[in-house]
């Protein structure tokens, strides 16, 4: 506020107007004496106004005076309080700044409370994260982990550890991703290990259904934990299960390839995970159809081997099951056609190695059985069916060569001679043994006597053995009673005609074999033959199969049955005669350059008549044609002697007596031969072995060369079994002969006769030589 306002104010004047008046108008002075006045005015106011209160004032004074003592009390009562207050107050705000503290710490917790509030389930589904993993409990940590990063982790998006946990996700997720793919190769290492138990259960629990006996005694069943749930890893602790009850699939846990399979798939590589499990299950086919060493050895290769196939298929029948589109029916169905036929060629090569039935027998029980499980889980088993039959041929070559060792072995105990029992008993039993009834025998006295050996009961009771052998491989291979039928025969007959056949040939070969046992072993094989019909009716008794046709085709292959033992028997009847026959030839030495001959036969040819004679009686058991053949074979063979003694190179020198003297030893066997020895013989047939002999002699006997030169190569010749050069060795050895007489020359008679022999011997040359050509 300027003065002039204040003036107004102390005046009473309006300022504004005052304002105006002093300025506007010429009135300064008069307004300053105005003021003057008034101011003298106010003074003598105040003056009065001090007056009146000076004593008031001076009591004021007086006590203002009081007010200093006090004031200065007061002070230092103020002083002393400020003091006290300082110090209180210092207290205070050591209090106060520990209560601001305090509310700090209290906020911060409160804060930290809450934000730990916010991550406290980060934290814990984290930590639960890492105790899955832990537990190798991946599926259940791979959805921890979806819902770590989709719920929670968004809630604390604004922390530093969120941005860490978030980029370790992509490795938890691998690592999670690494670890079931552990497990999982875990897994096929002890399904390798595994299956050959689980195909061992199957195979049990497949058995069990087929056997229906009662008496079975049962094991004690051991008890075997509950299988962990494959999600969650958590095992029931209730009793376990019996293991013997179990199925196969239920021996393993499966859980890490379902867990496996999950992951993946939640990862979007179910495709490279089912890749990689059938890319391993396929290697691991091979290795498990890989055989074992020397596995045809024994029964446990075998087991071990199937078993092994049989768990593979077993787990991979139950992957299909349950894995949820892991493996399908195509993939399924190629890795077994691929098996097939590797199993296929196992069991055809290792079988083919095996040289004992009962093995076989086992064998084909084990491949049975083998058979059944895989059908009952559903596989294709015609080709693993189709291997039974090839074994079953092999079956049948084993018997029969078991049975080369039995037949050897009776036969070895053998004396070809006819059976003789003493008692009733030993003949009930011989008959019992043998289908032989003959009124004659039965009515004779003891001790009796059987046209055949002992062999034939022997042979015939093992024959029945092989039925039975054979019969017992084709049980349950769904043969026709046709097809076992046909197939009991002709492995009947093969045992016959092949095995034991082959047996008496070696027995023929024996040099200390006889020509009666011989003949007896032909008897035997005609009893033997007769008794196939026998056979025939069991085998039809066996199989149920009674066909008219068949046991007719059977009696006429039992005819055939000992053909080659027969044919065989007479050869060697044959050849034991021709060499009986070379030892009386060789007992006589001939003077081959006799004068005049003794005027009978030599002592060798009669020698040797007589022991034929002998020796075609005692052929009255045999086959007429048998005596034939070898009556034909023993002329036949002297003829060839005699003509070989000849025409022995060894031989340089024959007089005409000695000629002479042959010439009586052919007739004398001529003779014997138009004696008919043996019955049913066409008449002459035994005298045509001695013709080339006889020609070859009557020729030069009679020296009927003009004869033999003009018929020579007519069909009606009288010497048309006499060839040139036959007749050329002996000329020259008569000539050779010739050449000792050394007077000889001195006659005409003799000088003529040189020069006929040799225009004779001129002349044969000259028909050997156009004969050699007409050939060429």
């Amino acid at each position: 506020m300027d003065l002039i306002h204040l003036i107004c104010k102390l005046c009473d004047i309006p300022s504004i107007n005052l304002k105006e008046a002093i300025y506007d108008g010429d009135e300064e002075q008069k307004f300053m004496e105005l003021l003057d006045g008034r101011i003298k005015q106010h003074d003598r106011d105040i003056e009065k106004m001090c007056n009146y209160h000076y004593q008031g004032f001076i009591d004021s004074i007086r006590e203002l005076l009081q007010v200093r003592s006090q004031a200065q009390k007061l002070n230092t009562e103020i002083v002393e309080l400020n003091t006290s207050l300082q110090q209180s107050s210092e207290r205070v705000m050591e209090k106060t700044e520990e209560l601001v503290k305090a509310r700090k710490v209290e906020a911060n917790i409160a804060a930290t409370i809450q934000s730990l509030q916010s991550c406290l389930p980060v934290l814990t589904t984290y930590s639960k994260l890492q105790k899955q993993m832990k537990e190798k409990r991946y599926y259940p940590a791979l959805k921890t982990l979806e819902q770590l990063e989709h719920q929670y982790l968004p809630r604390v998006a604004n922390y530093r550890f969120s941005s860490q946990m978030k980029e370790s996700i992509p490795k938890l997720r691998e690592n999670i991703k690494e670890a079931s793919m552990s497990d999982l190769k875990d897994f096929l290492e002890n399904i390798r290990k595994v299956s050959a138990r689980i195909g061992e259960v199957a195979m049990r629990h497949t058995s069990e259904q087929l056997i229906v006996d009662p008496g079975i005694i049962k094991k004690k069943k051991k008890k075997a934990p509950h299988p962990p749930n494959p999600f969650t890893g958590e095992v029931d602790k209730e009793e376990g299960l019996d293991v013997d009850d179990l199925s196969a699939q239920d021996l393993i846990d499966f859980s890490p390839v379902y867990r496996c399979l999950h992951i993946y798939s939640v990862l979007g590589s179910r495709g490279d995970f089912e890749t990689y499990y059938r890319k391993q299950r396929k290697q691991q086919a091979t290795l498990v159809l890989q055989p074992p060493t020397n596995m045809h050895e024994s029964i446990d290769g075998y087991k071990m081997y199937m078993h092994s196939v049989l768990g593979f298929f077993v787990v991979e029948d139950h992957v299909l099951n349950t894995g949820n589109g892991l493996i399908d029916r195509t993939y399924l169905d190629e890795l077994w056609s691929f098996a097939v036929g590797k199993i296929v060629n196992t069991l055809r090569t290792h079988s083919a190695y095996c040289t004992d039935a009962t093995l076989m027998l086992k064998i084909k029980n084990l491949i049975m059985l083998f058979i059944t499980t895989l059908r009952n889980y559903g596989y294709s088993v015609n080709q693993v069916f189709e291997v039974l039959h090839e074994i079953r041929d092999h079956y049948n070559e084993v018997l029969m060569q078991r049975w080369v060792g039995v037949f050897r072995e009776i036969l070895d105990e053998e004396s070809f001679l006819p059976a003789e029992v003493e008692t009733q008993e030993e003949y009930d039993a011989v008959v019992s043994a043998f289908p032989f009834h003959d009124d004659d025998l039965d009515n004779s006295p003891f001790p009796k006597t059987f046209p055949f050996s002992p062999l034939v009961p022997n042979v015939y009771q093992q024959v029945k053995e092989f039925i039975y052998a054979c019969l017992k491989f084709s049980e349950d291979l769904g043969l026709s009673q046709g097809e076992v039928d046909d197939m009991i025969r002709k492995s009947t007959n093969l045992l016959l005609t092949r095995t034991f056949t082959g047996c008496l040939s070696s027995v023929f070969r024996k040099p200390s074999l006889g020509l009666t046992q011989v003949i007896q072993i032909i008897v035997d094989t005609r009893y033997l033959e007769e008794a196939t019909v026998y056979l025939e009716e069991f085998v039809s008794n066996i199989t149920g199969c009674r066909s008219e046709l068949s046991l007719r085709a059977g009696k006429e292959a039992g005819g055939h049955l000992f053909g080659v033992a027969r044919d065989d028997a007479e050869k060697q009847i044959c050849e034991k005669l021709k060499r009986k026959l070379d030892e009386f030839v060789e007992l006589e030495a001939y003077d081959w350059l006799l004068v005049e001959p003794q005027g009978h036969a030599s002592s060798f040819i009669t020698d040797l008549i007589a022991f034929l004679n002998s020796t075609f009686t005692s052929f009255t058991d045999l086959p007429g044609e048998v005596a034939q053949v070898a009556c034909k074979s023993a002329c036949e063979h002297i003829a060839k002697s005699l003509m070989g003694m000849v025409l022995n190179d060894e031989v340089k020198q024959i007089s005409m007596g000695a000629l002479q003297q042959l010439n009586l030893d052919t007739i004398q066997c001529e003779q014997f031969a138009a004696s008919e020895p043996v019955g049913g013989l066409e008449e002459g047939s035994l005298l045509c072995y001695f013709t080339d002999l006889r020609q070859l002699l009557d020729l030069f006997m009679s020296w009927d060369w003009p004869t033999y030169f003009h018929d020579y190569g007519q069909e009606n010749s009288k010497y048309q079994h006499v060839s040139p050069n036959t007749a050329i060795i002996l000329l020259e050895k008569i000539r050779e002969a010739d050449k000792k007489t050394v007077f000889s020359v001195l006659k005409k008679s003799e000088r003529d006769k040189k020069k006929l022999l040799e225009t004779v011997l001129k002349q044969l040359r000259q028909l050997a030589l156009t004969a050699s050509q007409q050939q060429q």
